[in-house]
């Protein structure tokens, strides 16, 4: 398993104490334009790669109804161009910049975080271990970060267990997006019979995507935050955080997760 090349590269490194000058592989992040009809509307720090779906579930989460993105036609760097007929250019005059560690850093109120999403109402139940076993199955799939230490990832799992989506960035929530963005284009959203798994904390930006993705379950290694866990109870997601050793701290809607 090999990182892809555009998601590292190779700097100098002091190690100390020993004072040895080496050469160390570190985590690429870069601008990412994103424009609708030619318009940029937002401007996200992210690790290149797949920012086709990134760009599309960036746009599913801010409340959009995108149908496809691409390279745009002026073939510019760093800038995708997404299709979202019916698109009011007014909604976003705002002008918001999302940084690598804060999705929403920028914007000028909660409600411009805030997404309409229907509650999810999925009845999919779970076991314990098969909860337990994802933060780990992800990991052995994050080579990226297996070169760099440097990167966050999201996997989209089946009720079994199987992996069939997984995505690093520096981004947490770039990570999540391009997942969404990976199963809007093969029509699974949305992703009523799904299990989603980050490897990092549980913050409110990262609720409230997996709940306008339709996914009834998000698992975390990390932590949640209070907003997070107000989110996931209004809107039905089961959050589980802390998850290892075979155990998990199940914040909402327990009873999916069956002991």
């Amino acid at each position: 398993m090999e990182a892809p090349p555009y998601s590292s590269a190779s700097v100098d490194v002091v190690r100390l104490p020993a004072g040895a000058t080496e050469r160390d592989a570190v985590a690429v992040e870069e601008p990412l334009e994103i424009r609708i009809g030619g318009a940029p509307v937002a401007v996200t720090m992210r690790t290149p790669g797949h920012d086709e779906e990134l760009a599309l579930g960036f746009c599913l989460s801010e409340g959009l109804r995108p149908t496809a993105a691409r390279v745009p036609d002026d073939l510019a760097a760093n800038t995708v161009d997404v299709d979202a007929p019916g698109f009011d250019t007014d909604r976003l005059r705002r002008s918001f910049y999302t940084s690598s560690s804060c999705g929403v850093c920028g914007k000028g109120a909660l409600e411009a975080v805030a997404v309409e999403a229907p509650r999810v109402a999925s009845q999919l139940r779970v076991p314990l271990a098969l909860i337990a076993s994802l933060p780990d199955h992800l990991r052995e799939a994050q080579a990226a970060f297996a070169a760099t230490g440097g990167l966050h990832a999201t996997g989209l799992f089946t009720v079994e267990g199987e992996l069939v989506c997984v995505r690093e960035d520096v981004g947490r929530h770039n990570a999540l997006d391009k997942v969404i963005g990976w199963a809007f284009t093969n029509e699974l959203l949305p992703l009523h019979g799904a299990v989603l798994c980050v490897s990092g904390r549980l913050s409110f930006e990262l609720v409230q995507k997996a709940a306008v993705a339709g996914c009834p379950i998000l698992v975390a290694v990390g932590a949640p935050s209070s907003l997070a866990v107000e989110l996931a109870r209004d809107r039905g997601v089961t959050l589980c955080g802390f998850v290892r050793d075979g155990r998990a701290n199940v914040y909402t809607e327990a009873w999916r997760i069956a002991r």
